[in-house]
């Protein structure tokens, strides 16, 4: 996937820590809006708002608006 992306492969290395927080935020997707198919949507969309924002900012904004 690194290739297809041009991107280093240790850039797409997941600490334990970002891995656990990306399942925090597959739960609230899938447990607030009651469908499980949200889950992966949610955390696509927070990979390509990434960019300049931290995980963590961006778990906390999805926290907050649930």
């Amino acid at each position: 996937m690194a290739v297809a992306a041009g991107v280093p492969a240790s850039e797409l290395e997941l600490s334990d820590e970002d891995a656990a927080v990306l399942l925090d935020l597959a739960r609230i997707a899938a447990h607030d809006s009651g469908e499980r198919t949200n889950a992966p949507l949610l955390c696509y969309l927070v990979g390509r708002a990434q960019g300049n924002a931290s995980l963590d900012d961006l778990a906390d904004s999805v926290r907050s608006s649930s």
